[in-house]
């Protein structure tokens, strides 16, 4: 049972941003681009209050994604793609980003922190980043 309200749209578009972000981290990484985003649906704290929406959390700006910015992603989803992203949406959790609602790819190590959150793991070439329970308690209780 799906854990946001989403539509084949959302799906297929929560897949395409989940292949142009990590395709090079397989399909683990893949899944993990989809916790943060299905995370910063649920959220509703912090730079993501009102984002209520697959559509609105991929186009968010400022703040959003880089690959919504280049050609990459507007490529039609692939059936491998679309099954990862309603593994997501349906609420499918991977370690390090569980809880996560920001990730990025850092040309080293990963900083212990990055915009004032907290690193809670590294995958291949993604850092992951979870707010604290105190300012975004809704993250912890999403699933």
């Amino acid at each position: 049972m799906a854990v946001i309200k989403s539509n084949e749209a959302d799906v297929k578009l929560l897949a395409r941003l989940m292949r142009a972000e990590a395709e090079g981290d397989g399909q683990l990484g893949m899944l993990m681009v989809g916790n943060v985003g299905v995370n910063r649906v649920k959220a509703r704290c912090l730079d993501f209050e009102d984002i209520n929406s697959v559509n609105r959390m991929v186009y968010q700006s400022p703040g959003g994604f880089e690959a919504t910015q280049k050609g990459y992603f507007y490529q039609r989803a692939r059936e491998k793609d679309i099954r990862l992203a309603r593994k997501s949406i349906n609420g499918e959790r991977n370690h390090p980003a569980s809880y996560a609602l920001w990730f990025f790819e850092p040309e080293g190590s990963c900083p212990a922190q990055w915009f004032g959150q907290w690193n809670v793991g590294r995958f291949k070439s993604h850092c992951f980043y979870n707010p604290t329970e105190a300012d975004c308690p809704s993250v912890f209780g999403t699933f």
